[in-house]
């Protein structure tokens, strides 16, 4: 197996967000065999030159960069999941990078303002980096590839009283086992795998 490349400094003033990318990506270090792979895809698109960002809904470009973030119950150890109207998936809150995000932490503290009307506190030991990579190809009209960075932050569950409507349908905390229980067409595929890394993360 060749050497993990060095890690880049992320420079959220830089000329060009590929070198931040590239920064997160080779912070991780993959749970499994899958994440290795959905992060060399990653990077490899990162370096690549191809378009990082979405410009048209649903599948312009047809791989573009999405920040979920886990919402974590620190009393209980319970995760947020949406009802998510568009894709009609039980998911965590997030949303697609935008060009003016640059850091993909501001996707996370702007979609939590927006889908929960919360400010985003990070989660330690995570904190305002991504704790998992996946690479997944959409269902249904207009299905495109997500390049997905995954973020956790905190929230006790009687702060969020609100949501997005348009958004989601509804939304509903689980014990971390339930959320990985649930079947996967009804999820984003590696969202188990995303629990299971957040967990052992948490209980180090």
């Amino acid at each position: 197996m060749p050497p993990e490349p060095p890690p880049i400094p992320y420079e959220p003033a830089g000329p060009d967000p590929r070198t931040g990318l590239v920064g997160l990506l080779d912070g991780l270090r993959p749970a499994d065999g899958i994440e290795a792979a959905h992060r060399r895809y990653a990077r490899d698109w990162a370096v690549g030159g191809a378009p990082l960002y979405r410009v048209r809904k649903p599948d312009v470009p047809a791989v573009h960069l999405v920040a979920y973030f886990t919402v974590v119950d620190p009393r209980t150890g319970r995760l947020l999941l949406t009802d998510h109207r568009g894709a009609g998936l039980r998911l965590p809150p997030g949303g697609h990078v935008e060009p003016a995000d640059r850091d993909p932490w501001a996707t996370v503290v702007r979609e939590c303002r927006e889908e929960l009307f919360a400010e985003a506190i990070p989660l330690e030991p995570t904190g305002r980096t991504p704790f998992f990579v996946s690479v997944a190809r959409t269902r249904g009209a207009g299905s495109h590839t997500d390049v997905s960075l995954w973020y956790a932050v905190q929230a006790g569950a009687e702060e969020i009283t609100r949501y997005d409507t348009r958004e989601f349908a509804g939304i509903g905390w689980v014990p971390p086992g339930d959320a990985r229980a649930l079947a996967p067409d009804t999820t984003d595929p590696n969202l188990d795998r995303a629990v299971r890394r957040l967990t052992t993360l948490l209980e180090a």
